[in-house]
């Protein structure tokens, strides 16, 4: 049987550092994408979020279209767009025109969540319907306005009829699994903060895919955390800003990502760690060697086509050696 090298890319939710201000930010998300283009990752992606100091990743069409001008040729993408946020004909025209501009380096992952509180999410809809419930439709619309201009109905997205703008689906529970197989999509699991459901959800894509013009086999890409370093010492320390950033989340204290500090005894409830533990379950954290045997037992289960990296690391330079790592470890898996 052969095999080939397992692919791997970025997501990155493009977060606030201490110290830093939203500019920087920016800068040093676009800066990684330079550089894990360099390293070979194959795409790079955007998380959508709102209403939240530490991410300024809200508006995240308008990122992707900065990441793509400042790149050459890694595929740059949303991690994705949640359209309940979004008319589908909107999210068509956006991205139709980045393709436009970029041909064949933009990717449209799409989820069914809000990406932020309910209270922002009514702000943003400007609408009390639950639109997450539409989400099936509303993927289906986009297949249509960036399909083939024989199948368009009276409204139509310019640009975005022809553009065949690859479309993921993404997901945290069995859910948009079974959609992903039901229109033969490929499927991107967010272990990385929700990993509880994470091998049902892939056996049910697996079990019921259906081909489609656009994917004749299930294509399954896992997101999930990676924290690599010279030693599993220092990689447990600068797990701690990771630590630190759900914490934040069970907390809902909105600070920027913590610079590396050991959390003493006392300083996280019980219930609060274990709510810790549970969203950074899915981490590959430690030296090469520890990633490669933690690597290997995980793809024995899942068996990815493509892990997607998140990297909460405060020093930039050490993110990127995290990144370096952990492409080095890829080249000697297969899939």
């Amino acid at each position: 049987m052969n095999s080939k090298k397992l692919a791997v890319s970025v997501l990155n939710l493009a977060p606030v550092r201490q110290g830093f201000d939203n500019s920087q930010a920016i800068e040093a998300m676009t800066t990684l994408a330079q550089q894990t283009e360099k390293l070979g990752y194959c795409r790079y992606w955007v998380a959508e979020h709102h209403n939240t100091p530490g991410l300024v990743s809200s508006a995240t069409s308008i990122l992707i279209s900065h990441l793509l001008q400042h790149s050459d040729h890694i595929r740059i993408g949303s991690g994705g767009v949640m359209l309940p946020n979004h008319s589908p004909l909107m999210v068509a025209e956006q991205y139709g025109t980045l393709e436009t501009l970029y041909p064949n380096r933009v990717d449209l992952g799409l989820g069914r969540a809000p990406g932020t509180d309910q209270a922002t999410a009514q702000a943003l809809r400007r609408s009390g319907m639950e639109t997450a419930l539409t989400f099936p439709d509303d993927v289906r619309a986009l297949q249509r306005y960036l399909g083939d201009s024989r199948r368009q109905g009276f409204v139509k997205a310019y640009p975005g009829v022809d553009t065949h703008v690859p479309l993921y689906i993404l997901g945290s529970s069995t859910e948009s699994a079974y959609l992903a197989a039901e229109l033969g999509l490929p499927y991107v699991f967010a272990a990385h903060f929700a990993p509880r459901m994470l091998e049902s959800a892939v056996g049910i894509y697996r079990q019921n895919f259906k081909p489609s013009a656009v994917l004749e086999k299930p294509y399954f890409i896992l997101c999930l955390n990676v924290i690599a370093a010279e030693t599993d010492a220092e990689a447990e320390l600068l797990a701690t800003s990771q630590q630190r950033f759900f914490l934040n989340v069970v907390r809902n204290t909105r600070l920027p990502l913590q610079p590396p500090k050991p959390i003493e005894t006392g300083e996280i409830e019980p219930h609060e760690q274990r709510v810790v533990d549970s969203m950074t379950a899915c981490t590959l954290l430690g030296s090469q060697a520890s990633i490669t045997e933690q690597l290997t037992q995980l793809q024995r289960i899942i068996k990815a086509d493509e892990i997607m990296a998140v990297t909460y690391i405060y020093d930039l330079e050490k993110q990127l050696h995290s990144y370096r790592l952990f492409k080095q470890i890829a080249e000697q898996s297969a899939v």
